[in-house]
């Protein structure tokens, strides 16, 4: 029987010839984006690259980041009440420092793991990957005396075959936390045009497609080539931030070449809506082809005429416009603003997370800590349908 061999790279360019031939069907994990991540990756992320050998051959990846967190960028809202800062300040103290998440933290999804089932047990990969977790820990304890003080396996569906693993997770002391859910819109095969979708739609929410539009109408939409990427970083920038700096909790900020990066490597894999108001960028939203999903990246805009111009309705009804026209059997439109999105046709599917602090006494605060950062909110659920 061959026994599993396991290498950590540190470099895309250090990878193997074979890690793209993987038929893992899934873009985050190839090297065109993790190449551009590489290069425009948020200053507080590193990423480690493991490979799984069997007689030589390929069989497995996993992708691993290292994300140092301080209070300035966990809650960049200053404005908050003395005991609502004081109560970050006390969770900052437990969770700040350095996290190692397998998968993406920067995206909603599992995109952190890949193996080839008839070559390795879902138990054998886990087992090699804890194995590589405590070198890493390890590694960076002797080389930068940092300690890891957080774990997470991130973001699993209800369905993922991963829970079927319960002994690892529990012998690891890794438990199961429920995050706000992804919002994936599952396009039916018989829809080709806008105009499958809006007949679609019940009075209320046709009337209000053509309200957003009427709104949206001085409003000139048009892709970004990466040369007026180029031109406009510092724009877009500013405008992603305004969207970014209003989100209750952050682990990251982009870095400022991150989309004319990505343009470059992902080449048409990768889109760059820009909305302009009498030549000026208002606002922009991104999107990542990832074979038959739409995913939906980052975007940004100016609050001046987010209401008025209703731009981020709009955006949202483009992005399914263009998933339509485009033949793609779902869109991800991932966390946050789940009711808006749910009236434009996306449904709210369950994720999990499994997670730990390195330190006991931590860790068992943690779940309440994971509760303030991800509150259950309270929504109410759109069916813009007729059927």
């Amino acid at each position: 029987m061959n026994k599993l061999q396991v290498k950590i790279y540190n470099k895309v360019s250090q990878l193997p010839d074979s890690w793209n031939a993987l038929p893992n069907n899934d873009v985050f994990l190839k090297t065109p984006f993790l190449s551009a991540l590489e290069q425009s990756s948020p200053k507080n992320i590193t990423s480690y690259y493991i490979a799984f050998f069997k007689a030589k051959e390929l069989v497995g990846i996993a992708i691993i980041q290292r994300v140092e967190m301080y209070l300035k960028d966990i809650f960049r809202n200053n404005k908050d009440k003395y005991l609502t800062q004081k109560t970050k300040q006390l969770i900052s103290k437990i969770v700040r420092g350095n996290t190692l998440v397998i998968g993406n933290i920067m995206h909603t999804g599992q995109h952190g793991l890949y193996f080839n089932i008839k070559e390795i047990s879902y138990k054998e990969y886990l087992e090699q990957l804890s194995l590589v977790i405590d070198e890493i820990k390890t590694n960076l304890k002797q080389e930068q005396n940092k300690k890891i003080r957080l774990i997470a396996f991130k973001d699993y569906f209800k369905n993922d075959v991963i829970h079927n693993n319960q002994d690892f997770f529990n012998t690891q002391k890794l438990y199961k936390v429920q995050v706000q859910p992804n919002m994936v819109f599952n396009i039916p095969e018989s829809w080709n045009t806008l105009e499958n979708y809006t007949s679609s739609f019940t009075k209320k929410y046709r009337d209000r497609f053509k309200s957003a539009k009427k709104k949206g109408a001085q409003i000139t939409k048009q892709e970004l080539t990466i040369k007026e990427l180029n031109m406009l970083e510092s724009k877009m920038y500013q405008l992603y931030k305004n969207v970014s700096d209003n989100a209750r909790v952050n682990t990251f900020i982009l870095n400022q070449n991150h989309f004319k990066i990505l343009k470059r490597e992902l080449k048409d894999n990768f889109k760059v809506f820009g909305y302009f108001l009498e030549e000026e960028l208002v606002g922009f939203y991104t999107l990542i082809l990832n074979n038959s999903t739409l995913e939906t990246y980052f975007l940004g805009y100016n609050h001046k005429y987010q209401h008025k111009n209703q731009l981020y309705l709009n955006m949202l009804f483009d992005m399914a416009q263009f998933g339509i026209k485009n033949n793609f059997k779902k869109i991800v439109y991932a966390r946050t603003a789940m009711e808006i999105k749910s009236s434009i046709g996306a449904k709210p599917k369950p994720m999990y997370i499994y997670m730990k602090h390195t330190n006991f006494v931590a860790n068992s605060m943690l779940k309440l800590i994971v509760k303030y950062l991800n509150p259950t909110i309270k929504w109410k659920e759109r069916h813009p349908f007729k059927y």
